[in-house]
């Protein structure tokens, strides 16, 4: 599936470091394992792939080295669709996170190795945003790509300044990760100023409250947390038009994945998807974000919107990698059945 002309208009553009994950194989812990899987990554490369794969228009930028590694991880984004004709490279390093596998008692561990990457020694003006973001709607980027250096957060500025001047409608995922943040510089000093013009926001209780000092009563449901989130977050982010949460519990051996989603000054709820195993749940947050900035673009219901994008953030758990490998036929399936262990012929 490649896209039939990467110069032409795109929905939606979106910026970050384009990682490549070597995952603990056969389950065992990194003190185990002779050997790794090799996927490629990055959150906003994963809500590409997922959004591609739908029929919409991506566009992708990031800085990667000029080299096999990263030119294997190119050409696997153009083959679902992802057109990558303003990535820049320099640099000699691609940045790498490692997995190791959890369980139903143990969960899955993260190490990441960025520092000093192609991306995170991007520095402002290496990026000619006017012509980046030319003839696009939507601009999405995430926390992470504010994360591992001054630099690549100057660089976040830069973008959401021409995306504001441009009119883009900005989707912004808040995707904090406490182990990238070594700069010197707190989260709570460098992503507020980054978020304001957001139109789109896809967050947690957690980032929310590390952000901009938001709480919420622990003792409420879900349901109550995410309507006094989202009223709160509104007077911080004034443009802010749609919020968007997943989440998940264990009941015993099973994962209950839900969303919430706060549109236009109404709230909307998924209906829990049962997920009796999970194969991998990395990536599960970036096809949720895909599915609902599909069902956006796409005009569904808010009702729709948020049904949607819980089932893409569930298809996704059962995919070894980052990406969403899914069709939109499957994903209106799961809608209508839930987990199938059923043979399609």
């Amino acid at each position: 599936m490649m896209m039939s002309s990467v110069n032409g208009p795109v929905q939606l553009t979106a910026f970050g470091e384009f990682l490549m994950r070597l995952h603990s194989a056969g389950s065992q812990r990194f003190l185990q394992t002779q050997e790794y899987k090799v996927w490629y990554a990055g959150a906003e490369a994963n809500t590409c792939v997922l959004l591609s794969r739908l029929g919409v228009t991506t566009r992708y930028i990031t800085r990667v080295p000029d080299n096999d590694l990263a030119l294997s991880g190119i050409q696997q984004l153009q083959g679902h669709g992802v057109a990558t004709n303003h990535i820049l490279y320099g640099g000699e390093k691609l940045g790498l996170y490692f997995s190791e596998p959890g369980n139903h008692i143990r969960g899955t561990r993260v190490i990441y190795d960025r520092a000093g990457s192609s991306y995170a020694e991007l520095q402002p003006g290496m990026i000619d945003w006017k012509k980046a973001l030319h003839g696009t709607q939507y601009f999405h980027w995430s926390g992470v790509a504010a994360a591992v250096s001054q630099s690549a957060a100057d660089v976040c500025g830069e973008a959401l300044a021409v995306a504001k001047q441009n009119g883009l409608i900005i989707s912004a995922d808040f995707n904090y990760r406490s182990t990238l943040w070594k700069y010197g510089k707190k989260a709570a000093s460098i992503m507020p100023a980054l978020l304001q013009h957001s139109d789109i926001v896809v967050a947690d209780l957690d980032s929310v409250a590390l952000y901009y000092g938001i709480t919420t009563d622990t003792d409420a449901p879900l349901e109550t947390r995410f309507k006094q989130c989202a009223e709160k977050l509104q007077k911080q982010i004034p443009g802010l038009k749609t919020l968007a949460m997943s989440f998940r519990k264990t009941e015993g051996p099973v994962h209950i994945y839900t969303g919430a989603l706060m549109h236009h000054g109404k709230y909307y709820f998924s209906a829990g998807c049962q997920l009796p195993f999970i194969t991998d749940q990395i990536g599960s947050g970036d096809a949720f974000t895909g599915g609902m900035l599909y069902g956006i673009m796409n005009a569904y219901e808010p009702q729709s919107i948020i049904e949607f994008a819980t089932a893409c953030g569930a298809l996704k758990q059962s995919i070894h990698g980052d990406w969403a490998i899914i069709t939109k036929s499957e994903v209106e399936q799961f809608m209508q059945t839930g987990s199938s262990g059923r043979i399609i012929r």
